[in-house]
């Protein structure tokens, strides 16, 4: 893939998951909640359901991703890593409504 087609990749995966995250922050008044959500839930079941599990073993199918695969998903854990961070703030900050 070409740059500028992994750059539109990143920054949509960081938008969209700031923007979950920031909402369900906002809705179930937690902070963290959407940060362990990708980390136990999102990643796992990503990669278990692409997983030929008769061709190869976990390690194999780990190291079949590409840069652009790891890429997206660190960019999808900053955004719902920032989006506790930014109700944490707003909580901070004296806003009931975060």
């Amino acid at each position: 893939m070409g740059f500028i087609p992994v750059f539109v990749l990143a920054v949509l995966f960081f938008v969209m998951m700031f923007g979950i995250g920031f909402i369900l922050n906002m809705l179930m008044k937690t902070t963290w909640f959407p940060a362990y959500l990708f980390v136990l839930v999102i990643l796992p079941v990503v990669v278990y359901s692409i997983w030929d599990r008769s061709a190869m073993t976990l390690w194999e199918h780990l190291s079949s991703f590409h840069l652009v695969d790891y890429i997206t998903g660190v960019f999808g854990l900053a955004g719902s890593v920032l989006s506790g961070w930014t109700i944490h703030k707003l909580r901070i900050g004296g806003y009931k409504m975060f």
